[in-house]
């Protein structure tokens, strides 16, 4: 996976939060996943902040809905990984895979 962009931790717990959320994938949603998913507690400012990161980076998509009445007249953004952004998160899986081969002995001794 040459030339992917190296992601960090919560880069890609976002990344993935936005694949399970699916078609669906918007702020609240994102939240609520990596809430019960990843076991994390995030504020919606940082989250926001990654999402812009990762749009610029070319990592995901944006596309704006329907304006809602109950948002104001705002309408959701709905996100969607791109395909650079599912490379990265496949370089990184495969470089965690490679670190944690072997190191199952050595994880059991930790306890």
């Amino acid at each position: 996976m040459a030339g992917a962009l190296p992601l960090g931790e919560f880069e890609q717990l976002v990344l993935l939060a936005v694949l399970r959320a699916g078609e669906g994938a918007y702020g609240t949603r994102i939240l609520q996943e990596l809430r019960s998913s990843g076991g994390r507690r995030v504020s919606r400012g940082a989250l926001y902040v990654t999402l812009a990161r990762l749009e610029e980076k070319g990592l995901l998509h944006s596309r704006g809905g329907e304006p809602s009445h109950a948002r104001g007249g705002r309408p959701r953004r709905y996100l969607k990984v791109s395909a650079p952004g599912l490379r990265a998160l496949q370089a990184s899986r495969a470089t965690l895979l490679r670190l944690w081969a072997g190191l199952e002995a050595a994880l059991g001794k930790a306890e």
